[in-house]
């Protein structure tokens, strides 16, 4: 080789050298806590030469960021992208996320001030599969929490909520049947506790889709103590150091049935409770709501 090619020789290799330096390397690791849904995953980013990052988590939602955390809400096995651009050059590289389903029924309660998720007891079989078909139905979606008492409770479920005028008194909808009561002594009106709510009947029968969620106040053990001798039943002691410091409502146990309770989240009730109200306790801003089953 003469010393003119080899010149351009050594030019060509520096070129493909500098176009392969430009070029983007696509490569990411993933930790999951629990790949029970719902599920947090911790996306780390282990690309190079890479300007730009577009992660598709395969549920419909997206990110740009360099290293995400993304929720999945549903249990399936997705398949997240992970897409590094440098200029004009792209490299994409995918790979199986698989969530579980829960073991027991869960819900995400959707609003307009954050989310929350929920268990429903499998002890309330009535309210459970009660709720659970609503939901299914898209019943309450875009209702209205339409009630909010600050230290006591935030409720909704009346179907009358839904694009309901702001001067509407609601809380008298539903969906036109009711619910045997459902009375567990284990389930108690601690802080995050989801109830039925009712109308005053003898039976003490549930609404079929009104429901309250639990803020209330702390409670002390002589309180507790002088519901037990005047409701002829006893607190266990994890059920006591709940409400001592998580506080509840329990004047309520055994009035209304508990159903489920809430599991992440506790601080939107606390924030909903907050917002300002007007006549029959309904806030002055709407706060939307929109429920789906964890599967």
């Amino acid at each position: 080789m003469n010393k003119l090619n080899y010149f351009y020789f050594l030019i060509i290799i520096f070129s493909l050298f500098i176009i392969s330096c430009g070029k983007p390397i696509s490569q990411f690791q993933y930790t999951i806590e629990n790949n029970e849904a719902p599920s947090k995953v911790d996306f780390e980013n282990e690309c190079k030469n890479a300007e730009e990052y577009h992660w598709d988590f395969g549920d419909g939602n997206t990110s740009t960021d360099a290293s995400p955390e993304h929720e999945y809400t549903s249990s399936g096995n997705y398949t997240v992208k992970l897409t590094a651009k440098n200029g004009n050059k792209t490299k994409t590289i995918e790979k199986q996320v698989f969530i579980t389903a829960p073991e027991n029924c869960l819900i995400l309660i959707e609003t307009s001030m954050g989310n929350m998720v929920a268990e429903l007891y499998d002890a309330t079989p009535l309210h459970r599969d009660n709720f659970i078909k609503l939901v299914e139905e898209g019943f309450y979606d875009e209702l209205l929490f339409h009630r909010v008492i600050k230290g006591f409770m935030i409720q909704g479920g009346d179907p009358e909520s839904k694009n309901a005028a702001a001067d509407k008194r609601l809380g008298t909808g539903g969906p036109g049947y009711q619910i045997p009561a459902e009375f567990v002594d284990s389930l108690v009106h601690i802080k995050g506790a989801i109830c039925a709510a009712r109308t005053n009947n003898p039976e003490k029968k549930s609404s079929g889709s009104q429901f309250y969620i639990v803020q209330g106040k702390k409670v002390d053990s002589n309180t507790l103590n002088s519901i037990c001798s005047r409701k002829g039943f006893r607190y266990s002691s994890s059920d006591i150091e709940k409400y001592e410091t998580l506080g509840g409502t329990p004047h309520l146990d055994r009035e209304y049935t508990v159903f489920g309770k809430i599991i992440e989240g506790l601080e939107i009730i606390d924030k909903i409770a907050e917002t300002k109200t007007g006549p029959g306790d309904r806030p002055l801003e709407n706060v939307k709501m929109k429920i789906s089953i964890i599967k």
